[in-house]
């Protein structure tokens, strides 16, 4: 399941994924753009975007789009984390391609950084800089992607709508798609959507498998409080409060919830089962079958925590609070618990079946407020998702194609809750890049030459989904 390989092994693998692309429709000479894709993707990466500056980012991508004659609307809750919108009008037949990104960034230690995390420095073959993977790829492929159609007068069957949203990593008080969702849907309604939630990884020197997001899972994070008798430290208590909580994080982190899997889990499953290594393709066909499931959810919980994490709700104490010195009993202590709940997961009742797994009414389940809908998974059976999968193809021959479920949360949860089938993409890395360098990492980079083909991608995928057929 682990394996390693160099940075000089890794640049490499990715400096051949050009080769595995045969050339585009409409005569588009991506040698001659790859100088613009990455002076504009660097151009991003520049910007502090952190929570509170995202309209910096707003400010950069209105300019280059009014520049080509693409209009904007800039929509604010707060003028600081504004969101953009950029229609291309189609003939109407059919419904709208929303391609949209997040222009916020989480926070950087600096100290941890052995360059300017906002210098978007090119060294050793990778683009270095905060929000190099979340979510500046995404950002620069979609601009590249307006202006391309623009400049050679596509003509579309549907419009193609290209959302710069904040807020994604931080939106407490709403800023971002929940305001546009809430106030201004109309303007970025769609049949379907594109963003971010899949990828691409490379083996051996070539792109492998690509996962296409079909699905996430939902936040859905709470404390649990016990009480007790606050006291003199120099005498046992049986009510005390951080035993009692010891005890329901230890039965609660330990707890193996049931294994349930959907369209897309079983799907991506079956795939890996038969374009794994042989060791590796035994161990998910054995998790198919409920007589040997059980192992090979063992051997996942172990050695691919990700992927036994796509088999259930997830249950991780994150935080522990108690106490006000070193004599002193408390009368309070609390854990917090992230929860990342499957797509139809009914959230009540497992709270109550975790009330059972803890035992203890000196412990109570606090449910924090979800940040997220709930939303369903996906189809597989639209358009928009074959013709995700055919491109991948095209371009990377030899590649499983696999739907996905995203551990993590993205705003296409609110897009699906909405009706809007969205899909979730990622440029290719090697599963090194992805454990030592991944987003929100303490350091993050994109192998540069990861990033044209990534753009071309997306391109191709909205021409053959929305540019009028010949």
């Amino acid at each position: 399941m682990k394996w390693i390989m160099t940075a000089v092994l890794a640049v490499g693998a990715l400096c051949s994924l050009g080769a595995q692309a045969p050339a585009t429709p409409m005569g588009v000479d991506w040698k001659s753009l790859s100088a613009e894709i990455l002076e504009r993707y660097r151009a991003l990466v520049q910007l502090d975007t952190t929570a509170g500056h995202e309209t910096r980012a707003v400010d950069y991508l209105r300019k280059a789009l009014e520049t080509e004659g693409i209009p904007t609307q800039t929509f604010a809750l707060d003028p600081n984390r504004a969101n953009l919108v950029a229609r291309l009008k189609g003939n109407g037949t059919r419904r709208p391609l929303l391609i949209l990104a997040h222009t916020d960034v989480v926070g950087v230690q600096r100290e941890k950084w052995p360059v300017d995390p906002f210098g978007a420095v090119t060294k050793d073959g990778y683009i270095w800089g905060r929000g190099s993977k979340d979510d500046k790829p995404v950002l620069a492929a979609n601009l590249m992607t307006m202006l391309m159609l623009k400049r050679l007068g596509v003509k579309l069957d549907r419009d193609v709508i290209f959302l710069a949203e904040s807020g994604e990593e931080a939106d407490v008080t709403g800023v971002g798609i929940n305001f546009m969702v809430r106030e201004h849907f109309a303007e970025i309604d769609a049949e379907f959507a594109m963003t971010e939630g899949g990828g691409a990884t490379i083996e051996n020197g070539r792109v492998s498998r690509v996962n296409i997001g079909t699905a996430e899972k939902l936040p859905a994070r709470v404390r649990l409080v016990a009480t007790g008798t606050a006291g003199h430290g120099s005498a046992p208590r049986l009510d005390n409060a951080l035993i009692h909580l010891s005890a329901a994080v230890e039965k609660v982190g330990r707890w193996q919830t049931p294994m349930r899997l959907n369209d897309t889990t079983r799907s991506y499953f079956d795939g890996l089962a038969k374009n794994s290594s042989p060791e590796l393709s035994a161990i998910y066909k054995a998790l198919l079958d409920p007589k040997s499931a059980a192992g090979a959810q063992a051997y996942l919980r172990e050695h691919s925590p990700g992927e036994y994490s796509m088999l259930r709700t997830s249950v991780v104490p994150t935080m522990l609070k108690a106490g006000v010195g070193a004599n002193v009993i408390p009368s309070e202590a609390e854990a917090t618990l992230d929860i990342r709940a499957l797509p139809d997961e009914v959230i009540d009742r497992f709270y109550e079946e975790m009330a059972k797994v803890i035992g203890d009414p000196a412990v109570k389940i606090v449910p924090l407020p979800q940040s997220r809908p709930p939303s369903p998974a996906s189809r597989l059976d639209t358009e928009m998702y074959s013709r995700m999968a055919q491109v991948a193809k095209g371009m990377y021959p030899g590649a499983a194609v696999l739907p996905s479920m995203s551990t993590g949360a993205s705003d296409q949860a609110q897009l699906r809750a909405k009706g809007i089938q969205s899909y979730g993409i990622g440029p290719a890395s090697t599963e090194s890049e992805g454990l030592n360098y991944p987003p929100h990492g303490d350091v993050e980079r994109l192998a540069e030459a990861s990033l044209y083909p990534f753009v071309e991608y997306v391109w191709r995928v909205v021409m053959e989904t929305a540019a009028q057929k010949q």
